[in-house]
């Protein structure tokens, strides 16, 4: 292959030039390096800590986006990284590809084919890599070696430039590149990443952005196992007191006879067992963030000395008479509808006011439309490490089956299943280096639940929509009628049908109930 000529150095330079966006330019860059060199597939992946990150694939299945790659895991990926110049691996190298399995062009092994790496370095730092696959053997060894240094100059000045900006963007409008900040920290501790492109998750991030650098009291609700928790770490982790402690406390957990002391601390001999004075969760979270799981579940006796704890800073440790304050700030997080529990006497107003300043939904797995994939992704790169396999992927059939399937358990059901699938796979498998695919048998979703909108009263035809009725009736059939016909267009998604009305979610949640508009749930093979 001949060398990268200048015209086709103006026309990349220029495309780049005109990216508006990390994602645009990534893409741009990548379309660009295939116009040089002829491949099946070509990645951008970020360094950080011995863990690869892709920013952007072409010729890989999507799911490629949600996977991280470490590097004690992936000798391929390693050796790039620790090499100064592009890397050329031989037609028949022992290290296994990190892609085998997930190429667009070949499904199945990868057979003997070529792989090419570039190490990107800014200011003599690793920052990323650039892979290159081919089903061709032998494709790539003819490249000049200039050819390859100038690709990867110009990756490394496309990542750079995007890092930069990010960061500027960060100092400017406090930490507002959320995501990437998320991925890069989840990594570094226990409990995973916010994944997700999807409208409901880049609205949850602009949320977290907008509150986190507050020291506003901040209610996180949301369905059992959409990740309320890794939201809270997020808010602390992004807020001034990120270095301070984050203290957890699962008030569902709590006895009502030591609850207080949990809380607030007790001295020595403030009842029968306290034999050494303790501190309760209060003090432990002093300077940083305390975070009330499952606050709906606290005891009524606890909340009003909560309230008091909330409005003043003070706290008083059980056989204690002197009053401690305290600077805490407090998040807190509830599966239940607290409005209701404030309703019904199971909750006092004045804390559900005080724990609400800033209250946050998190979206179920069901509306973020097709991030279900990159969840998944995420979470067959870290099971086939744990199991000791060499890949784990989807199934074509299975892709349809995530993403039709309703999630009751959200994020936390969808971990479990991959799991239990790749358990099952694992065993019928004739060994753990082969490639193993997930399919709907080992997933348990050979029969997904379809929700169809039914209606509770019979609904008059369009040509009898007015005949006999009053202006009222006529007004609310023609409503049911519409949200039925948007719940149908939207195949039972209340957020894509709350958009087709110019509604929102919650209003036509409401509206749906009081005309007797619900979903059934049916099961079809």
């Amino acid at each position: 292959m001949a060398e990268v000529n200048s015209t086709l150095l103006i026309e990349v330079a220029l495309d780049l030039a005109n990216s508006i966006g990390n994602e645009d330019r990534f893409d741009r860059l990548l379309t660009s390096i295939r116009k040089a060199i002829n491949c099946d597939a070509v990645a951008l992946l970020a360094l950080s800590e011995q863990l690869l990150t892709p920013l952007a694939i072409q010729g890989l299945v999507q799911d490629t986006l949600g996977r991280r790659f470490h590097l004690a895991d992936h000798p391929r990926l390693a050796e790039i990284c620790h090499s100064s110049s592009p890397v050329r691996f031989a037609a028949d190298s022992p290290h296994p590809d990190p892609y085998d399995g997930l190429l667009l062009a070949q499904p199945g092994d990868l057979p003997v084919h070529a792989c090419m790496g570039l190490p990107l370095y800014s200011d003599g730092q690793l920052i990323g890599v650039v892979t290159l696959d081919s089903l061709t053997p032998n494709v790539f060894d003819s490249i000049p070696e200039r050819t390859l240094e100038v690709i990867a100059a110009m990756s490394a000045a496309s990542l750079k430039t995007a890092i930069q900006l990010s960061q500027l963007e960060r100092n400017a409008r406090h930490n507002q590149d959320l995501l990437q900040d998320l991925t890069r920290e989840a990594l570094t501790r226990d409990g995973g990443e916010l994944l997700g492109q999807s409208r409901a998750m880049q609205a949850l991030i602009t949320d977290i952005n907008l509150v986190a650098s507050s020291d506003y009291a901040v209610l996180i609700q949301g369905e059992t196992g959409v990740g309320k928790d890794l939201v809270a770490r997020k808010l602390h982790q992004l807020s001034h007191r990120g270095n301070g402690p984050l203290v957890h406390i699962n008030c569902a957990s709590l006895p009502e006879t030591l609850a207080e002391s949990e809380l607030f601390g007790h001295a020595k001999g403030a009842f029968t067992g306290a034999d050494s004075a303790r501190a309760g969760k209060f003090q432990l979270a002093d300077g940083g963030t305390l975070f009330l799981d499952e606050v709906g579940e606290l005891p009524l006796a606890i909340q009003s000395k909560l309230l008091r704890a909330l409005q003043s800073g003070e706290i008083q440790p059980v056989g204690r008479d002197r009053i401690e304050t305290v600077n805490v700030r407090v998040l807190a997080a509830t599966n239940r509808d607290l409005k209701q529990e404030v309703a019904s006497g199971n909750f006092r107003a004045d804390l559900y006011h005080r724990l609400s300043v800033y209250p946050i939904w998190v979206p179920p797995l069901r509306e973020r439309e097709r991030d279900v994939l990159l969840l998944t992704g995420y979470f067959l790169e870290i099971t086939a490490r744990k199991l000791g396999l060499r890949q784990l992927k989807l199934a074509p059939a299975s892709e349809a089956a995530l993403l039709a399937y309703n999630w009751p358990g959200n994020v936390r059901e969808l971990e479990h299943m991959i799991s239990r699938a790749a358990l099952k796979a694992k065993a019928q498998a004739p060994s753990a280096q082969s490639i193993l695919a997930l399919t709907p048998v080992h997933l348990d979703l050979v029969d997904v639940p379809v929700q169809q909108p039914v209606a509770s009263t019979v609904i008059a035809e369009p040509s009898q929509l007015f005949s006999g009725q009053s202006l009222k009736d006529a007004t609310e059939n023609l409503q049911k009628q519409l949200i039925i016909q948007a719940l149908e267009t939207s195949a039972g998604n209340w957020t894509q049908a709350a958009k087709m009305l110019d509604l929102d979610r919650a209003n036509l949640a409401r509206l749906a109930k009081r005309l007797g508009v619900k979903l059934e749930k049916r099961l079809s093979s």
